[in-house]
């Protein structure tokens, strides 16, 4: 009786661990297997990143170019004399304007001028006797040798007081052009050489100006074009016509030097002015994005477009810059759907889907 009892206890104990933890197991079981597919579709819906997007496409754009530069005089030079000597007038008015031609300082020129006046008495005594020479030669009475050496004495005399006239000349020391004299360094009274700087004059009407542009832009610049620019503390855009680009770019910071003349009637341009330039190169079609959809890398820039549900990374190079966008030159199309938005967290080849079209 005993075994039966022991025997019906397990059957009953059986029984019941099927009923309450198989059957359960197998309940829960089939029951995640009915919910893994919307449990799977609910995951894959959630690594779907929203994104906003610029659909590229191609504007009118003024091409204008922003340059900073430098006026410069139209002419300048430092007055320095020829000669050594001292300094008896300096006709020199600070700041003032000097005519082309006009006496800037005059040296001390009377041991010249004496040398000279001796010359003349030289040269007169040898034409007197060239004139003796020549009437002695027609009657045979001297040799040709002489009368030429006679000839010769007039002619070096000649010469030494032509060489005397001009170191005359150079005490005198003559404005080159006409213009402002700067401050004068020195006084009358004192002894100058050529290495003396006497001051410095400079023509500022018309004004020049030299500003740099990048190299991508050198065959769009032309001499003669009209170009704008400003100066600091005053806002009125004044105009100013190219005269002259440099035939070559610089190696180091990849520009091309151009160099304008701005009519400067008023003296409002000084030399060393900081100028803000303008230079429009005309009306272009290109493609023009939004600025903050550009990540920039080591070798250059970079945007992610929208390309088949998924994010592809897009290397591109640029041009001009407004307050919001940026000119593209190379790298998009037009029709490509730029993503603006969450790049910190874009990856490459991410899933995205369009949660807003920028305008």
């Amino acid at each position: 009786m005993r075994p039966l009892l022991i025997i019906l206890s397990i059957i009953l104990a059986l029984f019941l661990f099927k009923i309450f933890y198989l059957d359960a197991d197998d309940k829960e079981t089939t029951e995640q297997t009915k919910a893994s597919p919307a449990a799977a579709a609910a995951n894959a819906a959630r690594s779907v990143m929203a994104v906003d997007i610029y659909v590229a496409s191609e504007v009118d754009k003024s091409n204008v170019v922003f340059a900073s530069g430098t006026v410069v005089p139209n002419e300048e030079v430092e007055i320095k004399s020829e000669v050594n000597g001292r300094l008896v007038k300096l006709n020199i008015r600070e700041g003032g304007y000097i005519q082309k031609g006009q006496l800037i300082a005059k040296l001390d020129d009377r041991d010249l001028l004496a040398q000279l006046k001796k010359l003349k008495y030289e040269e007169e005594l040898a034409d007197q006797t060239e004139s003796r020479q020549r009437r002695l030669l027609e009657i045979n009475a001297i040799s040709k040798e002489e009368y030429d050496m006679a000839v010769n004495q007039v002619n070096t005399l000649s010469a030494d007081q032509e060489f005397l006239e001009v170191q005359i000349e150079k005490t005198s020391v003559i404005a080159p052009f006409s213009g402002r004299m700067g401050f004068k360094n020195i006084s009358e009274g004192a002894y100058i050489t050529p290495n003396v700087v006497i001051s410095n004059l400079v023509q500022t009407n018309p004004a020049k100006l030299d500003f740099s542009v990048p190299e991508k832009y050198a065959g769009k610049i032309k001499v003669g074009q009209d170009i704008s620019f400003t100066i600091d503390g005053d806002e009125e855009s004044m105009t100013a016509q190219v005269i002259a680009i440099d035939p070559k770019i610089d190696e180091n910071l990849r520009t091309l030097k151009v160099r304008a003349r701005a009519d400067n009637r008023g003296s409002k341009l000084l030399p060393g002015m900081f100028i803000r330039v303008e230079m429009p190169l005309g009306i272009e079609k290109s493609i023009m994005i939004p600025s903050e959809s550009i990540i920039p890398i080591l070798k250059g820039k970079k945007v992610f477009v929208l390309q088949n549900g998924k994010a592809e990374e897009r290397i591109i190079t640029t041009g001009l810059r407004t307050d919001t966008r940026v000119q593209v030159d190379n790298g998009l199309v037009v029709g490509d759907s730029v993503i603006v938005s969450a790049l910190m967290s874009v990856k490459e080849n991410m899933p995205v889907a369009v949660r807003n079209v920028v305008l």
